[in-house]
């Protein structure tokens, strides 16, 4: 790639996709954004953005779960997910043929993982962990600056919590009647009091149901992937008050176990995004500056 080329990237959303260009050190020049709707509207709204500047590689960050075996021959395909319309969707095959670029893809929680361990809260961090609270629960891990990819990528929002004493209501996933996407994520806070949680005041009872499940999502986080740092993101967590809440219920579960290093201090080791919102699109642009030649006809 000629390094006077910009890099393109997408974050595709539950709600809402966004598309930029910018450079490989994480600056963002023009960005747009449009509700998520289906493939067919959207995807040609990508390559019409995109396609406007001179670009020599994307990266794109998406909903899940979604293929990213380089190699597979169904790379970059979007498999069964929440949003139905966007399930078995080919989006590398449309994006790459659309742009005539390399296209890189992951998890959209991956991406921003990757942008808080390359540009945010956790530079210089050998592990980190990022977990997203807004439409659904995601979480993102880079290890030695690679994000974590196995049979697929990681899916920890889907995790089993249990449950809140007394709390009945019918989990939000159409999955699972018992994960902490379910029973947290800012679609089942809506569910839990029939309105937006942006108008719920600090005091309410309902912030310390939506602490204990996420406390347990990150106490699981913690004893299962052993992180440097655990930053936490999305709409729900712009509530900072949250943190505190989290972290005490978090040294409450423990009980005294795997208290060491970084985690002795909680108020450092988990913490809130510091991308403003735009960890996901600067991960996706150092995933176009550093993956490029992706095989043109997967196997």
């Amino acid at each position: 790639m000629k390094s006077d080329k910009l890099l393109g990237a997408i974050e595709i959303g539950g709600t809402k996709i966004i598309c930029a260009v910018g450079n490989h050190d994480g600056s963002i020049h023009e960005k747009i954004r449009f509700p998520t709707s289906t493939p067919d509207e959207n995807i040609p709204q990508m390559i019409d953005f995109l396609g406007g500047y001179d670009i020599g590689a994307v990266g794109v960050g998406t909903v899940g779960p979604v293929n990213i075996r380089e190699r597979c021959r169904d790379y970059g395909m979007i498999l069964a997910c929440p949003r139905k319309a966007w399930s078995y969707c080919r989006l590398w095959e449309s994006l790459s043929s659309g742009l005539n670029v390399p296209v890189s893809v992951d998890s959209d929680v991956n991406a921003a993982c990757i942008g808080e361990a390359r540009f945010g809260a956790g530079k210089g961090k050998q592990n980190v962990l990022y977990i997203t609270v807004g439409t659904g629960i995601g979480i993102g891990i880079v290890i030695d600056g690679k994000p974590l990819h196995g049979m697929l990528h990681p899916e920890g929002g889907h995790s089993k919590v249990e449950r809140y004493p007394g709390d009945i209501m019918q989990s939000a996933c159409r999955f699972h009647p018992d994960c902490a996407e379910g029973m947290a994520s800012g679609t089942a806070l809506g569910k839990r009091i029939g309105g937006r949680g942006e108008n719920i005041p600090e005091d309410d009872p309902v912030w310390g149901i939506e602490a204990h499940y996420l406390s347990q999502l990150v106490r699981n986080c913690m004893q299962i992937v052993s992180p440097n740092v655990i930053v936490m993101g999305g709409g729900v967590m712009e509530r900072e008050f949250l943190f505190p809440m989290i972290r005490r219920n978090v040294v409450e579960q423990l009980h005294g176990h795997y208290i060491w290093g970084e985690s002795e201090d909680m108020d450092s080791y988990i913490v809130p995004s510091q991308l403003g919102g735009d960890q996901a699109l600067k991960g996706c642009l150092a995933m176009a500056a550093d993956t490029f030649g992706h095989p043109s006809c997967p196997l």
